[in-house]
């Protein structure tokens, strides 16, 4: 990741004997070592590879809250300007982590785990991540060939966590997107609690701007005149595009994915300039979405009891459609299946 970690601090979320919700805060933010660099940067991957994100802002505070997390972090990050004092995180983390549990308790949630903040700077912009992790165990064996088990901290079920660009938040108030969150796990939103307790509001569906732009591609290369393989040629440009920019964790630019598309130089009509005329509702940039990999690498689709799916560069050679009877020709069966096939008809 390359990043200036400036503070990194943990603290535990636990119930105690008397069913009771806690926190249990550390006192001081931990000494940033290699350790502490490789496990932001693993944090920060694993939110990058998150699907379906979502963004949004603070939202307006009200009055007689507790603690209101916006008008905390400001004083805070402007503390630290002045005094490059841990302790001043340190008080902040610990108030914001005991708003999350007075939170849950009013929403009648409990979630357990280990509360992540970690203040970072990456590629000239301030960030502040926080999630909630759980562990889980590993078994290590060691030269002697002895076991032990040690618990880690699981960042693959990461799904409490948010990502506040705190340079936007400074620079861009007014775009209202500098926060950006994991949409939750099994139909339930993290705006439950967790958005709640941040005083987040959701701005953008980012599954939804993803699904807009890639229906927009389709759409844009149907009007050139290209053939079947131009076409393809030009959705794998759009795939490494993507695959850039997930990888590095940046947004989708709508500009940059024009420049990489075809254009009517002489009309001056470009991606851009059909995106606007069909009104599609796109932002100038939003987060990627990793299941739109799938969507431009291959077709596919379901129902009646069949299951089909196949790399888009095998529609007009290997497979054919034929609209007139509603009829998919597929040449070169796999193997496998061919075998299944030749077998049911003994």
């Amino acid at each position: 990741m390359s990043a200036v970690i400036h503070q990194f601090i943990v603290h535990q979320l636990l119930v105690t004997a008397e069913k009771k919700l806690t926190i249990a805060p550390r006192s001081q933010c931990i000494d940033v070592t290699s350790s502490i660099e490789v496990l932001a940067e693993q944090i920060n991957h694993a939110f990058n590879a998150k699907p379906g994100k979502g963004v949004g802002n603070f939202a307006v505070p009200d009055d007689e809250a507790e603690f209101n997390f916006q008008a905390s972090l400001s004083a805070t990050l402007a503390s630290l300007a002045e005094n490059q004092d841990d302790s001043i995180f340190q008080q902040f983390t610990v108030a914001a982590g005991q708003h999350l549990v007075r939170t849950m308790a009013e929403m009648q949630m409990i979630e357990t785990g280990f509360l992540v903040f970690c203040h970072y700077e990456y590629l000239a912009t301030d960030y502040l991540m926080v999630c909630l992790l759980n562990t889980k165990q590993h078994v290590h064996v060691d030269k002697q060939l002895e076991l032990s088990i040690s618990e880690h901290l699981d960042l693959a079920k990461m799904q409490l966590a948010a990502r506040i660009d705190l340079t936007q938040l400074s620079v861009q108030p007014e775009q209202n997107r500098y926060i950006s969150f994991i949409k939750g796990r099994m139909g339930r939103k993290v705006a439950d609690f967790f958005m709640t307790f941040l005083g987040c509001e959701e701005l953008m569906d980012v599954k939804q701007q993803n699904a807009k732009l890639i229906d927009s591609v389709d759409a844009y290369l149907s009007t050139e005149q290209l053939d079947i393989e131009e076409k393809q040629t030009h959705r794998e440009v759009v795939q490494d595009y993507y695959k850039e920019k997930i990888a590095a964790g940046d947004d989708i630019v709508l500009s940059e994915l024009t420049a990489k598309l075809p254009a009517d130089l002489e009309q001056k009509f470009d991606f851009k300039q059909f995106v606007e005329d069909s009104e599609a509702e796109l932002d100038d940039s939003f987060q990627p979405d990793k299941t739109v990999l799938k969507q431009l690498a291959k077709f596919s689709g379901q129902g009646g009891g069949i299951s089909l799916s196949f790399d888009r560069k095998l529609y007009g050679d290997k497979v054919r459609y034929d609209a007139t009877t509603d009829t998919l020709v597929i040449r070169g069966i796999p193997p496998n299946l061919k075998d299944q096939l030749l077998r049911s008809e003994k």
